[in-house]
């Protein structure tokens, strides 16, 4: 299978995901406690804050993965399962570009 068409894909997640990590960073900068916010408006400020730095940390997990992915292209190793050495299937990777594994080994992963 020729998975070059992927690349540009590949490209082009990686820098949305790095513009939507730039993002969530200037949003999960410190409140200052010189803010004139009131203390529940803090509070949610801060609770905010919390879900802005799950969403990060999984949009930095989301990047590395692609970036992986993009290296693995590059060796010819993509596509490929890392499980049983299968093709992993287009619509797979249509879905999710940077998976590592098919769906046969994903459901027995799972089972």
């Amino acid at each position: 299978m020729d998975y070059q068409g992927y690349a540009k894909i590949l490209e082009k997640l990686i820098l949305e995901t790095e513009d939507k990590i730039t993002g969530i960073e200037q949003s999960c900068r410190p409140i200052a406690p010189s803010s004139s916010l009131g203390r529940l408006t803090r509070m949610d400020a801060i609770s905010d804050q919390g879900v802005q730095q799950a969403m990060l940390e999984a949009a930095e997990h989301r990047l590395t993965a692609l970036r992986n992915a993009a290296e693995r292209l590059e060796k010819g190793t993509y596509g490929i399962c890392v499980r049983c050495s299968k093709p992993i299937s287009s619509g797979r990777l249509e879905a999710v570009p940077e998976a590592l594994v098919c769906i046969p080994c994903l459901e027995k992963k799972s089972s």
